[in-house]
Formats: C-alpha cells, structure tokens, sequence
C-alpha cells in the first residue's frame, strides 16, 4: 500500500538550547538596536513556537490515528472479520460497491461485500484530514475507492465506503438536450437540517447552476482547488481544472446540459465538514449514487470530493 498526498505533514522540529549572554554579545545589542529587536523577536517566537508545534503533532497524530483505523478495516474486511469491523463501523455507515448497490451497516456485517480492491496490495493512497472527517482515497488502475472517516467520541468511525470503476457504464449522450434546472437548481426534495446544511445548499445550487449556464466563472467558486471528481462513466479522474475545460467546451457548442435531479439525500454535518449522499435520476440513462465532501473554507462551503456510481441494476429513463 503506497501512501500518497496525506492531508496534513509534520513541519521540522527545532531544537532552542538556553545560554547566557556573554558581555561581549550585549554590547553588541545595544550598539546594533535591529539585532537587539531581532532577539527579543526570537524570544517571543520561541514561546509561541511550541504550540505551533503542539498544534502540528496533534494533526499527524490524527493522521496516523485515521489511517491505522483505515488498515484495520481494510484488513477486517479481507479476513471477513465482522466482530472487528462491529467497532470500527459508524452506526450510519453504508457501502456503496461498483454496480452502484448500497448496503446498511446491518447488510455489511450480516453478508460481507467482496471490495473491488481485495487487499489493496500495491494501492495508492490519498488522504485529506479536517478536524472532524477524514477521507482517505484508494486506487489501482480503475477500480477507486472512497472511504470517509468521522470522529465520534470513541474514536474514528467509518461512515461512508463508495467505490467507482472507471468506464464501468458507457457513457451517454453529451447532454440531455435540458436547458432549464428546477430541480436541482431552484428547489430540492430535501429539508436542510441546521445552518450548514443550508449553506451547503446554496453552494450547491449555484454551481449547478453554472453547469447549466456552461459558466466556469460562477461554478469555480464553490469548488476547492483539490477537487476531484469520479464516475462510472468517466475514463479517468476529473480535476477542478478539466470541469472547467468542459464547460467552457460545452459553452461553446451551446447544447443543453441541465444536471440530473436529485431524488434523494442524507446530510452530516461534521462543523468545517459536510458528508453529503445522494440518489439523482439522470434525464437520460440509468440512477447514479453520488458522495460529496463539502468543506468550510474562509467561511464559504466548497465541494472537494464527488463519487459517482452508476446503478447497474435499476433501469434506464429513455428521456
């Protein structure tokens, strides 16, 4: 298991050894006052430097914490061991597989999944950390996995494990010939909970409804810079930077492109962090299962991350 991009690296560590001042030394800082205030700088920074620092162990000992958790499942479910994967499962945890199938918790431990990525022998890891979710991303040629990790007052606790297979459904058409967005620009069936929720709406709804003007300007906004974007239907992973080559692309063509209506959705607000599922019905072709990872950034709600699988079973609009 290759471990790739952790979401947060340990700065170097300095070593303050304490010494008298020679006379020599405070002559020289009475004669020098810029030396005389960079000392008393170097004081006052060595004192506040140990809670940098403290502040720097604290995140990588989250990190390693979430990733040790992350081994044991991932070794749990390759053993079939339910009583192991009992304590690490969120008591909302689902697991959605590459056909787009999405099991409860109850459904898991009772009748355990085969992960796309058995073992995850020789799987690169990505990982990003916020202070109450952790999303640690596993991959190998086109099988991806999702897993999102939250922090209950035991411990970490597995909420969300999605897998997506690159090029698992055929793509198709460019778009659904739909110039208008109601749903899911305008109105949704679903309540907002709290506050965040209903930010977190609001990003969403305008960067759909910059998808459906074909206006990167107004999507950018509500999209972090790591962005990344998985589907059944893509050949490989979409960064920030190619969504928006897209709709600059499709503004150019001007055919209409309306997002897929949502049908259904869950919400959990983690405070800087929102894990949001979802059930949406494409105008055209077969109901996706998508994930997204909302992060509150500078006061505004960014989407992160978006998995996007196809359900294989269901059948298809014909539009």
């Amino acid at each position: 298991m290759e471990i790739k991009g952790a979401g947060h690296s340990l700065g170097p560590f300095f070593m303050y050894k304490g010494y008298k001042l020679s006379r020599e030394a405070t002559d020289s800082m009475r004669r020098n006052p810029f030396v005389t205030g960079a000392f008393l700088f170097g004081i006052a920074f060595a004192g506040v430097l140990p809670f940098i620092l403290l502040g720097s162990v604290a995140l990588a000992a989250d990190d390693q914490a979430l990733l040790q958790a992350d081994r044991e499942f991932v070794q749990a479910v390759g053993k079939r061991d339910a009583a192991t994967l009992g304590k690490v499962l969120d008591a909302e945890f689902t697991w959605t597989d590459a056909d787009g199938e999405t099991r409860s918790r109850a459904q898991v431990l009772d009748s355990m999944p085969t992960p796309a990525l058995g073992n995850e022998s020789g799987a690169q890891i990505t990982q990003q950390t916020r202070s109450q979710v952790g999303a640690v991303m596993s991959s190998r040629d086109k099988a991806h996995v999702l897993r999102l990790w939250v922090r209950r007052s035991a411990g970490w606790r597995l909420l969300v494990y999605h897998e997506v297979v690159l090029g698992r459904q055929t793509p198709g058409p460019s778009g659904p010939g739909v110039k208008d967005c109601e749903n899911p620009c305008k109105s949704l069936p679903y309540k907002p909970k709290n506050e965040a929720e209903q930010a977190v709406i609001a990003s969403w709804q305008a960067l759909e409804t910059g998808v459906t003007n074909h206006d990167s300007a107004a999507w950018a906004p509500h999209i972090a810079d790591e962005f990344v974007m998985l589907g059944s239907t893509n050949d490989h992973p979409l960064t920030k930077a190619d969504r928006i080559a897209t709709l600059n692309l499709q503004k150019q063509t001007g055919f209409p492109s309306a997002p897929a209506p949502l049908v259904s959705a869950q919400m959990f607000d983690f405070g800087d962090a929102v894990v949001m599922t979802c059930h949406h019905q494409p105008y055209v072709g077969k109901p996706v299962h998508v994930t997204r990872l909302w992060i509150k950034r500078n006061g505004h709600w960014v989407m992160s991350i978006s998995y996007q699988t196809t359900i294989q079973a269901a059948p298809a609009n014909a539009g």
